[in-house]
């Protein structure tokens, strides 16, 4: 287990070398097939994290393509292809090949709403290990950074805590694991199956500490008193000993990504509702509390625009330095001063020279170049942390 001094005994990181394969033999060696199937740029993505092909991101299939044919898989990442074409000649990349569990006809004349594996990928180009269904009980698939959040909140046993964006769960379980699934955490999201899915999660991992609400975390802040409902959203100021707010954001951060689909205005609508849910969480939170923030983008307004902006809205929040601290410091231009960069945490891969780095070495890896690769190799992501270090005297701003 790498970083265990880091992340004690709740994490097993594990690094991938299907960059070598990737940059090396695997794109030369595998052998495109005449009979063809076009994804959506989305399952792209995902058959390039480990994933099979599953039927809603079939887009285009070979006219004779019959169930268990060898057929290679392509991703349409410009979303031009029709559904049910039989042949495209438009932007596509190819993504390895595999074994056809359905025919043509089965995909797109057949059961409605069929959602199981369509494509069993047998010769990916990318080789990244799939963990569907590997021990569901126990492990809950997290890029590295998401692991990080949840060690830098800290959270207790016998704590209340809340998740104000939720869904899927990954960071609401690892924190009621990390309280030894003792106290209570109480997690929002507004989209009915994504919490429908958390709960389902939390069930599956045996952990019993988590309540889960569909609920508009921006009202999540209680304004009068009101008779039987205690326990549910919304909440009385100042309920919580610790909050997480893992901010709804443009995404910037996220790999494998082939398509680039942001508008101007969907990417700055981000920084307003980002405020808005900074103005309830410090309203929630107990004094000496502490208040995570984190995205997985990396735009400077989404980051430390908003840790400065926080700072100068609520005086009652402090900066705080993280642990553990495997990212790299803040992003100047936001006004921050140098010792308040520091004590952020940006995850950034716009450099990544692994092409000519031999992977099968990293067994053997010194912990400081495990921690320098980890921060050139994974997701664009940012976290900051505030303790409130007194009560919220005054209506908050909303601003």
């Amino acid at each position: 287990m790498f970083w265990d001094s880091l992340f004690r005994q709740d994490c097993l990181c594990c690094p991938n070398s299907g960059i070598k394969k990737f940059t090396t033999t695997a794109r030369r060696n595998i052998e495109k097939q005449q009979c063809e199937v076009i994804v959506g740029a989305q399952c792209g993505n995902a058959v390039l994290r480990g994933a099979h092909v599953y039927v809603p991101g079939i887009v285009s299939a070979s006219k004779f393509m019959k169930a268990g044919d060898v057929i290679s898989v392509y991703s349409d990442i410009k979303g031009k292809c029709k559904k049910g074409a039989k042949e495209f000649d438009g932007t596509k990349v190819f993504l390895g090949n595999g074994v056809s569990e359905l025919s043509r006809k089965d995909i797109f004349n057949g059961i409605p709403d069929l959602k199981g594996i369509g494509i069993r990928m047998t010769e990916p180009i990318y080789l990244s290990p799939s963990f569907d269904n590997v021990l569901p009980s126990y492990l809950f698939l997290q890029n590295l950074p998401s692991a990080v959040v949840a060690h830098v909140l800290n959270p207790q046993p016998g704590e209340k805590i809340l998740d104000l964006c939720a869904a899927p769960g990954g960071k609401t379980t690892h924190i009621a694991a990390l309280m030894q699934d003792q106290g209570e955490v109480i997690a929002l999201d507004k989209i009915l199956n994504k919490v429908e899915k958390l709960k389902q999660n939390a069930s599956l991992l045996g952990l019993h500490s988590i309540r889960a609400f569909c609920f508009d975390a921006t009202k999540a802040v209680k304004l009068d008193m009101i008779d039987g409902t205690e326990g549910t959203p919304p909440f009385l100021p100042e309920s919580f000993d610790r909050i997480l707010l893992d901010a709804p954001c443009s995404g910037m951060g996220q790999r494998p990504n082939m398509a680039c689909t942001w508008t101007l205005k969907e990417v700055t609508s981000y920084q307003p509702l980002q405020r808005k849910l900074l103005n309830v969480a410090v309203q929630l939170l107990k004094p000496g509390g502490v208040l995570v923030y984190s995205t997985c983008t990396v735009t400077l307004a989404e980051n430390e625009e908003q840790v400065a902006w926080a700072l100068k809205t609520f005086p009652c929040l402090q900066l705080q330095p993280q642990e553990p601290q495997i990212g790299g410091e803040g992003m100047v231009g936001a006004g921050l001063s140098p010792e308040q960069l520091k004590q952020l945490q940006r995850f950034d891969p716009s450099v990544v020279p692994l092409q000519d780095m031999d992977t099968d070495c990293l067994g053997d890896a010194k912990r400081e170049d495990m921690i320098w690769l980890a921060n050139k190799d994974c997701i664009g992501f940012f976290i900051a942390k505030f303790l409130k270090c007194k009560s919220t005297e005054e209506k908050v701003s909303r601003k």
